[in-house]
């Protein structure tokens, strides 16, 4: 018999995101007094077509065969974009996302043509990133950028660098942003893996050594990593600019290609160019 969903997960997930909506938003009163910000469980039932019971069972983590149709009505209600549908879904049923990910291979191995792909990346710092966001090959400019071959195979785990290492807030002048990006990623993973063991020592071990990480992870935001742009201050040749691409690496649908990509001619890529450089020599 299939398991019922993770009810911590799924319920301050769905807890989290009737927060956000106010009353009069979805049209109805707003006045008298509310316990709690946002939608009651009540409202989110009367809203998405559900009965009230129904919707509690599946808050509490009781709804172990909940419809497409019920997820959508609530999704629409709660207003979730397509990542946040992605992880509603793995939380509400995580035995189902179990067996889709149980067929794929445990280890963390990069193809060689990958490698050989990154290795002809010359002019932008490119990396592989895994599950819990572990960094599992890198080329050279990567690694003169972030310094991955000298880190210990435990530490090269960007949620571990962000929030364990003392110089991260200084390599990210917009620590707070990639934190939470960081997080909301990481969040995102986990619902496509529940019960991961490794995760759940990773966030434990983040958890007691970060107070920010705990308040990131509690607030439940989940992000997918496919575009955006970073701003580092690298201690050899300053402050650099790098808009970033993430492709899903073709039949490992857990990994993803990062590529940092400068713009052509702008000071960062010259400065790219000095650090290539200076890492040859």
């Amino acid at each position: 018999m299939d398991k019922a969903p993770d009810t911590s997960a799924i319920g301050d997930f769905l807890r989290s995101r009737r927060s956000r909506i106010q009353p009069d938003e979805v049209g109805l009163p707003g006045h008298g007094r509310r316990r709690v910000p946002g939608l009651r469980r009540e409202e989110v039932a009367q809203l998405a077509g559900v009965s009230v019971d129904y919707y509690i069972r599946l808050e509490q983590g009781r709804g172990t065969s909940v419809s497409d149709a019920v997820l959508d009505a609530v999704a629409r209600v709660l207003r979730l974009d397509d990542t946040e549908q992605e992880y509603l879904r793995s939380v509400a049923r995580p035995a189902e996302t179990r067996r889709k990910t149980a067929a794929r291979p445990a280890g963390q191995r990069v193809r060689p043509g990958l490698k050989l792909l990154l290795a002809t990346i010359e002019k932008a710092p490119a990396f592989v990133l895994g599950r819990r966001m572990d960094v599992l090959a890198w080329n050279a400019l990567g690694d003169a950028l972030v310094g991955f071959s000298a880190m210990t195979e435990k530490d090269r785990n960007m949620p571990r660098q962000v929030f364990l290492n003392p110089a991260a807030r200084d390599l990210y002048p917009e620590w707070p942003a990639v934190a939470a990006e960081t997080v909301a990623y990481l969040r995102l993973d986990a619902g496509r893996h529940p019960k991961d063991p490794r995760l759940a020592t990773l966030v434990g071990a983040l958890s007691l050594a970060s107070e920010d990480f705990r308040r990131l992870w509690a607030d439940h935001q989940v992000k997918e990593k496919t575009h955006g742009a970073k701003r580092l201050l690298h201690p050899l040749v300053g402050e650099l600019a790098l808009p970033y691409e993430t492709l899903t690496v073709s039949g490992e649908p857990d990994q993803a290609l990062v590529v940092y990509t400068p713009e052509p001619g702008s000071t960062t890529e010259e400065r790219l160019r000095m650090l290539g450089s200076w890492a040859l020599t």
